[in-house]
């Protein structure tokens, strides 16, 4: 998932002013599109791992969603000490942290796996994505660094690819792995020792893949920490999460920040169900396999709708353009509902292709006129990363509660509803 598009350090305004240390080193910079790759490639891993847990858990949607909920609730409670760290030790070092940290989250699948236990899984996943965050607040500043001042915002939107191509690949082959052998075993009619030596022997897939995972990360962070002495002379500005906090008064911030969360939340509420929508008799009615190989689509979407975006963007007013997606979102949302078949699965899918342009379109439009205190807004958009806890969750009871999984997309279409507001609002620049 392309979570931070165009979103630096919540400890530099801008790297390449700030940090003062530059260094041309075309290996880094390729090392650093990988971290791109891999990051973005784990968060939307989790659309594969929770129809596989639910499964196994025999969990309601709202226990699913405790996936995203401890996944994304990191971002609250790691992003500001994660930026505190990176300040205090550096960019490089803080990679390595971050690197070994997602490592460690993978490893933690092995208990997890022996016990067959959810909430083991789970804080699992907390540390992966504490690891995550970490290496965030570091790539998107360590990219500009790697190379001249004068082309590194090409260099980020270029590594911004490698994101998207993550979300793109992960779940092509983590629907393979992870999903495979659901198909052949229905878990409701197991009870007793067959239920639980069933969930024991496929929690086993899930640590196997979170394996892999791990054995590549530690790769990655022994290589970084080789090179951890390359970017000499580092300087980091000083953040104020009380001058961050203060922005919120300023509507077209706080609009934007709001908007932030809503569009997280409702981004990955409709990745987390597209397997449970696309297998449901009047859609698609596929098994978990079939399912989970069709969920690069919707990641898909949004890598072209980006690179399709930056043109048009260049052409007409971004809150105008943002304002058409989000209402194209709820447009293919209420399509997707009252259809079935292809037109209701492709739908639903096409809802990546609307997504593609909003979070830096978003961000660029809430950080207009704050000039010195860029830094401070960008932490709060850090936090507002948080939607992507809390709406999947409020999502996930709401199609428990309705025995609707169409109703329950209402939730992310009030989002949509919300962003086209702020899109309208911010249609003209900031005085």
């Amino acid at each position: 998932m392309a979570i931070a598009p165009q979103l630096s350090s919540s400890t530099d305004p801008m790297p390449d002013e700030a940090s003062g240390a530059h260094v041309d080193a075309p290996e880094l910079r390729l090392f650093v599109m990988g971290l791109f790759f891999t990051f973005g490639g784990i968060t939307s891993l989790n659309d594969v791992i929770i129809p596989k847990l639910k499964e196994l858990f025999t969990l309601d949607y709202t226990q699913a969603m405790l996936v995203q909920f401890c996944f994304f609730t990191a971002y609250a409670v790691v992003g500001l000490p994660a930026a505190a760290l990176v300040k205090r030790i550096g960019y490089m070092r803080g990679a390595t942290v971050g690197l070994l940290t997602m490592m460690t989250g993978c490893l933690l699948f092995i208990p997890a796996s022996q016990h067959a236990t959810y909430a083991l899984f789970l804080a699992a996943l907390f540390v992966l994505a504490s690891g995550v965050v970490l290496v965030q607040v570091v790539t998107n500043p360590l990219i500009s660094l790697l190379g001249p001042v004068k082309t590194a915002h090409s260099r980020l939107t270029f590594a911004q690819a490698f994101n998207s191509a993550g979300t793109v690949v992960f779940p092509i082959v983590g629907a393979h792995l992870i999903l495979g052998k659901l198909k052949d075993v229905k878990v409701e009619t197991l009870s007793g020792p067959a239920l639980d030596a069933y969930r024991m022997a496929e929690t086993q897939t899930v640590m196997h893949t979170y394996l892999g995972l791990a054995a590549a990360l530690l790769v990655v962070a022994a290589f970084v920490w080789m090179n951890r002495d390359r970017l000499k002379g580092e300087r980091h500005e000083r953040s104020s999460l009380a001058a961050g906090l203060a922005l919120l008064q300023r509507p077209r911030f706080g609009l934007g920040a709001l908007s932030i969360f809503l569009y997280v939340g409702a981004e990955v509420s409709i990745g987390s169900l597209i397997v449970s929508y696309l297998r449901q008799p009047q859609v698609l009615a596929l098994d978990a396999d079939g399912a989970g190989q069709m969920i690069f689509l919707y990641w898909l979407g949004a890598m072209v709708g980006r690179f399709l975006g930056s043109a048009v963007l260049r052409v007409f007013s971004p809150g105008k353009v943002l304002a058409c997606n989000a209402i194209g979102a709820i447009a293919l949302i209420a399509l997707s509902t009252h259809t079935t078949g292809m037109v209701s699965a492709y739908s639903l899918l096409l809802i990546g292709l609307m997504n593609s342009i909003m979070f830096p379109t978003i961000f660029s439009l809430a950080s207009e006129g704050l000039g010195s205190k860029a830094a401070d807004g960008s932490g709060i958009i850090n936090i507002a990363i948080f939607g992507g806890a809390v709406v999947p969750l409020l999502t996930g009871a709401l199609a428990d509660k309705s025995g609707s999984l169409a109703l329950a997309l209402a939730l992310p279409a009030l989002c949509y509803g919300v962003i086209a507001s702020f899109g309208w609002y911010a249609r003209k620049p900031a005085v």
